[in-house]
């Protein structure tokens, strides 16, 4: 068995990953595997494979979630936060640079290549939804399901609605779904089932891990009910950009995509940016290695409240990736006892379908009203499309193609 890796080597595995890993999340784990369980052996194929079932459950980027537990298994708090600050640094720095030459480039709210970056979102978010109601809402109760949650967040378009919405499909999953098939650990990379892995923390998780566990998922709940009294109280700005990004974060699940609607109706709607400035950061953002929650940093970066600049950025990321990172410190000492509990995993299943409604509604607004509005977008949203489901072509490859051919044709 290897020695364990030291807090620095943690760092500049996962600062190369970060720097190379393109495609998204699931090839994000891909690269992790063959990084972790092939050529380091830091953990073996059971164990990531054990991981990576816990973070899909978890809201929040599954993939910047699966490289913390590693780290986090390894050398606990430190070496989480040293293979998240690693993965995330690259994306995040080459997004808030970018938000300086969109500040300094003033008024690009009639760019061809912004028209372009709307419509192919069109595309990114339909090919989310799509890949997501078929693995999330494989039978009629769990459709019917998302199909009601859309419908509710058309009818109660508030910030709170969405998270009620959650709530509700968490509690009618564990009222109907209990009794369904149960949910077992997700298949290791190489195709091999894991069955019953022998838990991850057994080894390594002593008392102080689990007390640990308990606190970060007190301070997540904490956090998440006193930062909107904080923020309506206080008015400060600081606090305010703490809470928005925060709940973001604490609400995104399904993968990085979802951050889309929620984080524009968090920023946008206040006028803390323009629709076209974050439209423009979500263009670019898909073709950066590395978390697309990075998008915060640009948002962060270039909004009219607060700091802005650099400072501002950098406060944003910390907020939207604060609350998974605390879930996944919590959760994970516990994640083997809960996974097998059918009650449990009812409520994740009604849950997860909601979340599919979540993003139908927003796949029509703001997305589609604002990316599709003439037969020229039209087409590019569906070009788009057909290239990322049928065609399989990835984002990062398809995004930038379609600003050049929106600044071409529009």
């Amino acid at each position: 068995m290897p020695p364990r890796p030291s807090v620095s080597e943690i760092f500049l595995v996962a600062l190369r990953l970060g720097c190379t890993s393109f495609g998204g999340p699931v090839a994000h784990l891909a690269y992790f595997r063959q990084e972790y369980v092939v050529k380091r052996c830091w953990l073996d194929e059971a164990h990531f494979g054990d991981l990576v079932a816990l973070c899909q459950f978890l809201p929040g980027p599954a993939s910047s979630q699966t490289g913390f537990g590693i780290g986090y298994l390894q050398r606990g708090l430190a070496g989480g936060l040293a293979a998240w600050l690693g993965f995330t640094l690259p994306s995040a720095t080459l997004m808030i640079a970018f938000a300086y030459g969109v500040t300094a480039l003033g008024g690009i709210a009639g760019a061809g290549w912004l028209h372009g970056l709307k419509a192919v979102a069109v595309a990114v978010v339909a090919q989310a939804v799509w890949a997501m109601s078929r693995s999330l809402c494989p039978d009629w109760p769990r459709r019917a399901l998302a199909l009601a949650a859309a419908a509710l967040v058309f009818w109660l378009p508030f910030a709170w609605s969405q998270m009620a919405v959650l709530g509700a499909g968490a509690l009618l999953g564990w009222w109907l779904l209990n009794g369904g098939s149960a949910v077992v650990a997700a298949p290791s990379p190489s195709g091999a089932a894991i069955l019953d892995p022998e838990p991850v923390e057994r080894a390594s998780a002593g008392p102080t891990r689990y007390h640990m566990g308990v606190v970060c998922l007190v301070v997540f709940f904490l956090l998440l009910g006193l930062l909107p009294l904080l923020a309506e109280s206080t008015k400060n700005p600081w606090v305010e950009i703490m809470d928005r990004f925060y709940r973001t974060g604490a609400l995104v699940f399904g993968g990085g995509h979802v951050v889309l609607p929620l984080l524009e109706r968090e920023i946008v709607a206040p006028g803390w940016l323009t629709h076209d400035q974050f439209l423009a950061g979500y263009g670019v953002v898909q073709a950066m290695p590395g978390p697309l929650f990075t998008l915060s940093g640009f948002a962060g970066a270039v909004m009219n409240h607060g700091a802005g600049g650099w400072l501002g950025g950098s406060w944003a990321l910390l907020a939207i990736f604060l609350p998974t990172l605390l879930l996944v410190a919590g959760a994970l000492p516990f994640w083997q006892r809960l996974r097998h509990q059918a009650a449990a995993q009812a409520a994740l299943r009604g849950a997860n379908a909601a979340v599919v409604g979540v993003l139908l509604a927003a796949l029509y607004n703001p997305v589609w009203t604002a990316g599709v509005t003439d037969g020229r977008t039209f087409g590019l949203a569906v070009a788009g499309f057909i290239a990322l489901q049928p065609g399989k072509v990835p984002a990062w490859a398809v995004v930038p193609a379609a600003a050049v051919f929106g600044w071409w044709l529009l």
